[in-house]
């Protein structure tokens, strides 16, 4: 299975009362599905996946697979604290038709788990039971925990553990594990603000937020990549680089989707106790946006 382009994590709607707006959800895939992106991960952080109940995951999934075009590659984020929970929620996405599942690493224990021994039994014992491929999900600015390059390497050699994603940003990391990963193993980037220098040095696509609110920006830097233009890609990767910034680190998911409602998808409000950015941040994500659009 290839993990190649640009995959939106793709945020959940929620109207005032806090409840999925499932018509919003079709409006946003609709027009993702117009756009050169390669799939959807759908349950992932993004997605407020840590607010959601396992029933409205599995709705999402299913709603998500009845509207994406055939062409888009489903990615199911399961990753919870327990093995057994995690295998049990792959499995039912499975079912639904995704084709892989992005799994974080465990962190709520860190000072039993935060270590290479501890994340690399989790990622086995629940790639040893799931009917579809997994990957690795590393987010350590949220988590706290790293997850390190030489735990990768060795699950690498998992039959049914496909491929990472970094979001550290680390881009000395990135290249120890593409150099080090067995043959096949995928390394695919998180993070907005290093995307370009991630795909010169061979990640193999990457999931970002951003590509919610600006996904012609995130392609354009992967067509450029895949067109061996460099010059052009880091002109791009330079015009996003304060966006991303904007709705990733600083802002989160609440500025995230006000950017998309300033592209013409809908954000909505985050689900609490996430908040709406103020009128300053929202002042900011606007100007910083601007050229973005459409």
């Amino acid at each position: 299975m290839k993990l190649q382009g640009i995959f939106p994590p793709i945020t959940t709607p929620f109207n005032t009362d806090g409840e999925i707006w499932k018509q919003k959800l079709q409006h946003n895939i609709e027009k993702w599905n117009l756009t050169g992106l390669s799939g959807y991960v759908v349950c992932g952080s993004t997605g407020e996946s840590v607010a959601l109940t396992t029933e409205e995951k599995i709705q999402l999934w299913e709603w998500v697979a009845r509207w994406a075009s055939a062409e888009k590659l489903l990615i199911a984020g399961t990753g919870v604290e327990s093995v057994r929970e995690t295998v049990a929620l792959t499995n039912r996405a499975a079912e639904i038709g995704y084709k892989t599942a992005m799994v974080r690493t465990p962190h709520y224990y860190k000072n039993l788990i935060d270590n290479a021994a501890a994340q690399m039994l989790y990622f086995r014992a629940v790639a040893d039971q799931t009917k579809i491929p997994i990957f690795i999900y590393n987010w350590p600015q949220i988590t706290g925990v790293d997850i390190p390059a030489d735990a990768v390497v060795e699950l690498s050699h998992h039959p049914n553990i496909i491929a990472i994603k970094e979001s550290s940003g680390n881009l000395e990391k990135v290249m120890q594990m593409i150099r080090e990963v067995k043959k096949g193993f995928q390394v695919l980037t998180g993070s907005a603000p290093t995307l370009a220098p991630s795909l010169a040095v061979g990640a193999s696509g990457a999931v970002l937020a951003f590509a919610n609110a600006a996904p012609y920006a995130a392609i354009s830097i992967w067509e450029a990549h895949r067109t061996r233009e460099p010059q052009a890609a880091m002109d791009w990767q330079n015009r996003i680089g304060h966006a991303a910034y904007l709705v990733t680190a600083k802002y989160g998911v609440p500025g995230l989707k006000y950017a998309m409602d300033l592209a013409g998808y809908y954000g909505g409000p985050p689900r609490l106790p996430l908040i709406p950015p103020t009128p300053e941040a929202k002042k900011e994500i606007e100007t910083a946006f601007a050229d973005l659009r459409g």
